[in-house]
């Protein structure tokens, strides 16, 4: 496979994987700011803010920190790099590149998930957001159907390592801002507000079953910390994406016959990962341990360009 085939196809699961995450995000944050048992007003949208890291870039736009100002940026600005329409842009403009190595039902997902915005961008109506988020979800989630359905091969393994090199940097980063930014200023911590958006938090990454079948426990931060950090059998914990990053390789390799310093880092990471305990990651500073991951996380990413000549 030629490195630029490769590479579009990588860089095609990103972004399908980052619409679907941010438009989880919308939605959940949509959710907590207007069906909590107390609205979380700024603090809710600064936090989606936060986790996406556009602070900077929304304050440049002189908006207000809005729910009808932050659910545009994030979804419908065209001139915002890590919007949702963007993203899907881009994952379109990867997927012109390679049609040929995907399936018809495959493409029909991407195209339709950018037909939701090519057609609804310019007048998208704030009270609308949620069906609009709803649609993009249905659309990622047929791609990934059709990702299923198509040979696995190295164009779906290509797919799959965008995927799971993204997942872990977004689950990192929306556990660490939930950890030490969104409770409010003096609310109790296990109190309603605080309850809300852990259960918030497991919405974005589709847990709030899983959650319930794996703890006996009602909701216990601790608990919700575990799984998102160690729990390998949830596929968008960070456990579960660091093990499918490190799987991949390994078939990639064994395909390919390239096997170098991405290999390695993803064995070792997972090796490390795999025997942490999340008690002790709390206890030794659960931000330091996040930070370190999505700085690794970019390590990784930088290898993999490496070593299979991404441009």
């Amino acid at each position: 496979m030629l490195s630029r085939t490769a590479s579009s196809l990588y860089w095609l699961g990103r972004y399908i994987e980052r619409a679907d995450f941010i438009a989880r995000l919308v939605e959940a944050t949509i959710r907590l700011d207007v069906l909590s048992a107390r609205p979380a007003g700024e603090a809710a949208w600064a936090s989606a803010l936060a986790v996406t890291d556009t602070e900077a870039p929304f304050k440049a736009t002189g908006d207000s920190l809005t729910r009808e100002a932050v659910s545009r940026f994030l979804t419908s600005d065209a001139a915002h790099p890590g919007s949702i329409a963007r993203c899907l842009d881009m994952a379109r403009m990867n997927a012109k590149a390679v049609r040929t190595a995907l399936t018809r039902e495959a493409w029909s997902a991407i195209n339709g998930a950018w037909l939701v915005f090519d057609k609804r961008v310019s007048r998208l109506d704030p009270d609308r957001t949620l069906a609009l988020v709803d649609a993009v979800k249905a659309e990622t989630r047929g791609f990934e159907g059709a990702l299923h359905r198509m040979l696995r091969n190295q164009t779906t393994l290509f797919i799959r390592l965008g995927q799971a090199t993204e997942r872990v940097d977004n689950t990192a980063r929306l556990l660490d801002v939930k950890y030490h930014i969104l409770l409010p200023e003096g609310e109790q911590v296990g109190g309603t507000v605080d309850r809300d958006q852990w259960t918030t938090i497991l919405q974005t990454v589709s847990a709030a079953t899983a959650y319930r079948w794996l703890y006996n426990e009602g909701l216990v931060t601790a608990n919700v910390i575990d799984l998102l950090l160690s729990r390998a059998e949830l596929p968008r914990s960070i456990a579960g994406a660091i093990e499918e990053v490190t799987d991949v390789l390994t078939q990639l390799a064994r395909r390919t016959g390239t096997n170098g310093e991405a290999d390695r880092m993803a064995r070792s990471r997972h090796a490390r990962v795999s025997k942490t305990r999340t008690a002790e990651v709390i206890l030794s500073g659960l931000h330091q341990h996040l930070q370190a991951l999505i700085a690794e996380n970019d390590l990784l990413h930088a290898a993999i360009g490496r070593q299979f000549k991404f441009h």
